[in-house]
């Protein structure tokens, strides 16, 4: 038996998130089933993050035990020729069997995308959230400055969070434009609160927007109150985009 680290990539619009549930398709799920055909015995897959559904990832890492011998980069192209397209693994390697995808994680990054335009193209509807009104861009960066540190994120997590603690450091938080109409995103932090970082954007939107002032995101991360934050940002603009170790 040895320990082998995935690097992911995937899209997450036709699936019910990373993990695995009791109804529907997650890519957990795919993936075990493909470890699991090529080793010829069940293949318990370990992420480093559970992504809810519709949401992407450009780097989500994940760990295994395997009996295969078959060489690394074989293993990888044996994995993606059972993957659908819409999935596929980019790195795969052997590591010490010390390691574990979740916890052996020291932080990760998020980006969330937004089109900020009157007509979304095509090509970018599937992986962005459409916001017509013009957004305050330096209102926003001004107010997403008040998160780094180590806060009780209550406001900002799903209503049936059951996390036992709300406490979360955050590393990093900023916005930057990608071209004319795209706005980005970034967090990083050594761990979110389910719907953290969307419920964080959607408050952020409103700030552009004028309907909420910038000291709203330091006043609820002060005095937490889910009932007091913005709505949470469609799934579709979130990305994973790397997890440190």
């Amino acid at each position: 038996m040895r320990t082998i680290k995935l690097v992911v990539q995937y899209d997450g619009g036709d699936y019910v998130g990373w993990q695995r549930q009791g109804k529907g398709v997650s890519v957990q799920g795919l993936i075990e089933e493909a470890l699991t055909t090529i080793d010829g015995a069940p293949v318990t897959l370990h992420g480093a993050g559970r992504t809810d559904a519709g949401v992407h990832a450009i780097g989500q890492v994940a760990s295994a035990r395997v009996a295969s011998p078959i060489e690394d980069w074989q293993l990888i192209r044996a994995l993606n020729a059972h993957l659908p397209d819409a999935i596929r693994v980019t790195e795969l390697t052997t590591v010490p069997d010390a390691f574990h995808a979740r916890f052996s994680a020291t932080a990760k990054t998020y980006e969330y995308r937004i089109w900020n335009g009157r007509t979304v193209p095509p090509f970018v509807r599937r992986y962005a959230w459409h916001v017509i009104e013009p957004l305050n861009l330096p209102l926003m960066e001004q107010a997403s400055q008040a998160m780094p540190g180590e806060h009780a994120s209550a406001a900002f997590r799903s209503a049936r969070s059951m996390n036992h603690t709300t406490v979360r450091q955050i590393t990093s938080a900023g916005w930057r434009r990608d071209g004319e109409h795209t706005l980005v995103f970034e967090i990083g932090g050594q761990g979110f609160l389910r719907y953290m970082v969307r419920s964080l954007v959607g408050t952020l939107v409103e700030i552009g927007r004028g309907q909420r002032p910038v000291a709203d995101v330091a006043r609820l991360l002060a005095a937490p109150d889910r009932t007091q934050a913005g709505r949470t940002a469609p799934a579709l603009g979130l990305f994973l985009m790397k997890v440190d170790y």
